[in-house]
């Protein structure tokens, strides 16, 4: 029981700090983007008190940034799978106790699945044919958890977190990077680190304004 908390917990908290990390530089490199998550969260939430994990399902723009961001920097790029039999896929032949690397970034990304894959489009979620694609493995064509018996442990916990960080980052604060030889940077590099774990070349520093004065620190009651 200690093992599965423990994977449960590492799974939805390691991979949400690389997640949460590349949503907020997409986001600066779109400030429209950003732009439209934060009067969603305004007119829905207000600026009284601080968004809340279940205000979630009342902001569908701010889901679409987290799948959008899930398609593009899955947490692994890669699932690793034993097949345990004998079988055939797309024409190959697999032997029984192969591993098999499934690359999960390539599916994301497959332009038979995707307009524009390469772009950062929160949008096309919102779209009636393509609202209805989760992130839990239900869904071949977006696959950042996994699938299956096998599927990440930590999928609802890291989802849960990520969500909610997110809509506090941008209702509290506005963010800008920072500076560099005295310069302004009006955009993030988005070089990716060489890791297992799909995190970024270089930690993104940013430089958080506060947007609401007091902040909200108490939530309103039930």
């Amino acid at each position: 029981m200690f093992i599965i908390c423990q994977d449960i917990f590492t799974g939805g908290t390691d991979t949400t700090a690389d997640t949460l990390e590349w949503t907020l530089a997409e986001l600066i490199n779109h400030p429209t983007v950003m732009e439209k998550a934060r009067k969603e969260i305004d007119s829905i939430i207000g600026k009284d008190r601080m968004v809340m994990e279940l205000d979630i399902d009342n902001l569908p723009y701010l889901q679409a940034i987290v799948k959008e961001t899930l398609r593009l920097h899955p947490p692994s790029p890669f699932v690793l799978r034993q097949s345990t039999e004998n079988c055939t896929i797309a024409g190959y032949d697999i032997p029984a106790k192969t591993r098999v690397f499934t690359n999960l970034r390539a599916i994301g990304t497959d332009p038979k699945h995707w307009d524009n894959p390469l772009e950062f489009r929160p949008e096309r979620f919102l779209s009636k044919d393509i609202c209805e694609v989760d992130v839990r493995g239900q869904h071949y064509q977006l696959l950042p958890f996994g699938s299956g018996r096998r599927g990440c442990p930590g999928t609802s916990l890291a989802l849960k977190v990520a969500h909610t960080t997110l809509a506090t980052m941008i209702q509290c604060f506005e963010w800008k990077v920072e500076e560099k030889d005295g310069e302004d940077c009006d955009s993030v590099d988005m070089k990716e680190g060489p890791s297992f774990i799909l995190s970024r070349a270089q930690p993104l520093i940013c430089i958080p304004k506060q947007r609401i004065t007091p902040l909200p620190l108490c939530h309103a009651k039930c």
